[in-house]
């Protein structure tokens, strides 16, 4: 840095805040006491005559060399790399930051890997939510800013590389609702023979609602296998979008969903999960070709219990990338075992606390 005249400081970068301080009504209190130029700000030439009325006759300003970028240049470039689908930008840099936001609703997803590889450059950072979890247009997904006023070009280009997004893509997307029907099948003989009431499905019904997926078919074929088995043909022959089975996933010996949805056909991503409650979460697809002959595989999961009583468990988290057509694959599962401990809080205030992150 160096110090310049102020009427010589147009066009250069502030090395620190300006404080200015207005006059008040006499009485020991200032009307106004706070930075009227923040570091960072480029000196115009309208600034010139305040800046001399806050008795600045001269000022420390940087000076941008070759190779050089000032901190709002260098976060419009660290934001680029977060822009997928789904993502847009909260407009220009304050403070050499650049917020990024959700364009629409969906299931908000990181590249959680290359994000590390970015943050683990020298001076620059991204700051965002954790991602699986449901955002709505507007929320905010990340913030991006370099750490010094101003940065060698160079170290934005090692993030730059780091990111690789020619080949790999945006670090970050919103991937909006997608599905719009389900099947639910719940399981249980004592459901069957209306011994008691069928208290699972309405608790399924409403977490689906959440995305825009309604309930348009459902059965009660209890526990026998080759029942439960017919159950889920008959609610793919329907169309639906997601089945759903509810209940007698546990070893016991009359709980034989995991073995129904096999039989029936599905590719198991994984019976069973890191978390608590819902470690006998199973997870599948059925890979079949819609009306126009395209493949689509249309997912299967079948429930615990602990989804009909708990408020948050592993269908929670598991559920925005299903909703969003996202295919759930067995490392997704795996890495949900950090965070996967559900401290079971009164009141529980789900998705705004530690479960799943």
């Amino acid at each position: 840095m160096r110090l310049v005249k102020t009427e010589d400081a147009i066009g250069h970068v502030l090395c620190h805040d300006m404080t200015q301080i207005l006059p008040g009504d006499g009485r020991g209190s200032p009307r106004y006491k706070g930075p009227r130029f923040k570091k960072g700000h480029v000196v115009t030439a309208e600034d010139v005559p305040v800046l001399l009325s806050m008795g600045k006759e001269h000022l420390y300003v940087w000076e941008a060399g070759s190779g050089m970028l000032h901190e709002d240049d260098a976060a419009r470039r660290l934001a680029a790399l977060c822009l997928g689908p789904g993502c847009v930008a909260s407009g220009e840099p304050r403070e050499g930051k650049i917020g990024i936001k959700a364009a629409h609703d969906g299931v908000y997803l990181a590249d959680s890997e290359r994000l590390v590889a970015v943050n683990g450059c020298e001076e620059v950072m991204i700051a965002t939510r954790k991602g699986g979890f449901a955002v709505s247009a507007g929320d905010d997904l990340a913030g991006t800013r370099v750490v010094p006023l101003v940065v060698r070009e160079s170290v934005v280009e090692v993030a730059e590389r780091a990111a690789d997004i020619e080949k790999m893509g945006p670090l970050m997307r919103v991937e909006p609702w997608r599905l719009g029907t389900a099947a639910i099948i719940a399981t249980g003989s004592e459901v069957a023979k209306g011994l008691i009431e069928d208290r699972f499905t309405p608790v399924v019904e409403a977490k689906l609602a959440r995305y825009g997926i309604k309930t348009t078919w459902h059965a009660t074929p209890g526990d026998d296998v080759d029942a439960l088995v017919a159950a889920i043909g008959e609610a793919r022959e329907t169309g639906v979008d997601m089945v759903v089975c509810t209940g007698g996933m546990s070893v016991d010996p009359d709980d034989n969903t995991p073995g129904a949805i096999k039989r029936a056909g599905a590719r198991i991503v994984t019976y069973g999960a890191p978390v608590l409650p819902g470690a006998m979460l199973l997870v599948g697809y059925f890979d079949e070709s819609d009306a126009a002959g395209e493949p689509r595989a249309v997912p299967v999961v079948g429930l615990p219990g602990c989804v009909m009583y708990s408020a948050a468990t592993v269908f929670d988290l598991v559920l925005p990338r299903i909703a969003a057509g996202v295919e759930v694959r067995r490392r997704d599962v795996v890495q949900l075992g950090e965070g996967g401990l559900c401290l079971r809080c009164e009141p529980c205030t789900f998705p705004v606390c530690p479960f799943g992150k």
